[in-house]
């Protein structure tokens, strides 16, 4: 993938994994000078698009061996840091990936960062893993937000809940102004559409399974008969018809019993006879005997909406917004085409180009799109970093 644009600035890519930040710095007028990754999977997908060898263990790199930059990239991970608050310095990030970005930025100085997290950075270890990240950069010269910006695609139009924590900094000896500001659309779902990022597929590898079918179609039957439609807990069919006590367990859990019990008495004729057709759902998997409605009154069908087999219970979603896309399974199942999402559409949720290489190996390619950052917002946040 090459930009025709007209190289600006110079950036650096680490923790690259397949070339998120890549694309959109290269989108934005940005030339990759180094980048860093371990894994031999994701480093393949990254050489073969942008051509650029990103086999760099940052803990083994010498910052003076990095060429000069003008944007630091990362999506580290999130470590917690045990000195957190005791203002030692380096060591207060000594032994964690964040210490490798702290050494690189002290040595080189670039104009401006971009960090990518998880949401839990925000009260990680109690909230001590933001104070150093934050002391730190500040320390290093960096105006920096004094909060993470917390952001999700779909709060600028793409169809995916996936909310992510972004550190934009510049230093402070560079511009004039003493506290950055980023316009951020409000976080109101239901706002964009999962028509959007479907290609559709004649392969028949993506269908549900005869299996899925039929489990599906009987909590839909379940669905269709009660009483009501909102539900806002999690179904579990194991507490249908029971009465045993349940003061020894957690209060949540007795909290969920008790609903469950209020359900089946309130909807018992229905009940028993949906019990009764699916064999008290001895066919079912253990954890497909619990299911759980987060679709409200907007649809009427379990085949309306976005699903996941996942191991709380069989989920159900609006078709506004497709949940987060994640490294491990549960890949989203689209309802109305009885068909799991496809690697193509995966790259799409995280806005990834239509050139973009995807690696052959399916469940590859479905981990390195959860594992990457989403196109759109980095390049959302970057734009207004480098405007100021």
């Amino acid at each position: 993938m090459k930009s025709a644009q007209k190289k600006s600035f110079r950036f650096i890519d680490l923790f690259a994994g397949i070339g998120g930040f890549h694309v959109a710095m290269g989108q934005l007028g940005g030339e990759c000078v180094f980048a860093s990754e371990i894994d031999k999977f994701a480093i393949e997908t990254y050489r073969q698009n942008f051509n650029i060898d990103a086999e760099n263990d940052i803990t083994k790199v010498e910052e003076s061996n990095i060429p000069k930059h003008d944007v630091l990239c990362a999506g580290f991970p999130c470590q917690a840091f045990s000195k957190a608050g005791k203002q030692n310095g380096f060591d207060d990030t000594r032994g964690t990936l964040f210490f490798d970005i702290q050494r690189i930025l002290k040595y080189h100085r670039p104009k401006y960062i971009l960090l990518e997290n998880v949401r839990n950075l925000v009260s990680h270890d109690g909230g001590r893993t933001w104070q150093v990240i934050h002391k730190t950069l500040c320390d290093l010269g960096y105006l920096i937000p004094d909060k993470p910006i917390i952001i999700s695609p779909h709060q600028i139009g793409v169809p995916q809940l996936r909310e992510r924590v972004l550190i934009p900094g510049v230093l402070k000896n560079s511009i004039k102004v003493h506290e950055l500001n980023f316009d951020i659309p409000s976080a109101k779902r239901n706002q964009t559409s999962s028509l959007n990022i479907l290609n559709g597929t004649t392969s028949t590898e993506y269908q549900i399974t005869e299996y899925e079918d039929y489990v599906l179609s009987a909590w839909n039957e379940f669905l269709i008969g009660l009483n009501q439609k909102i539900l806002g807990f999690p179904v579990w069919a194991s507490e249908f018809g029971k009465n045993e006590k349940i003061s020894n367990l957690p209060r949540w859990k007795q909290e969920i019993v008790e609903k469950n019990r209020n359900l089946y008495k309130s909807n018992k004729k229905h009940i028993d006879s949906w019990l009764r057709k699916y064999n008290n759902l001895n066919d079912f998997v253990k954890t497909h005997r619990k299911f759980e409605w987060q679709a409200g009154e907007d649809i009427k069908s379990v085949w309306e909406g976005i699903i996941q087999f996942r191991p709380s219970g069989i989920r159900v979603k609006r078709p506004t917004e497709f949940p987060a896309l994640v490294a491990m399974v549960h890949v989203p199942i689209i309802g109305w085409q009885k068909r799991r999402i496809t690697p193509r559409e995966a790259a799409n949720l995280q806005s990834f180009p239509n050139d973009f290489i995807i690696n052959p190996n399916k469940q590859q390619a479905f981990k390195q799109f959860g594992n990457s950052v989403n196109v759109s917002v980095v390049k959302f946040i970057a734009g207004q970093l480098f405007s100021i």
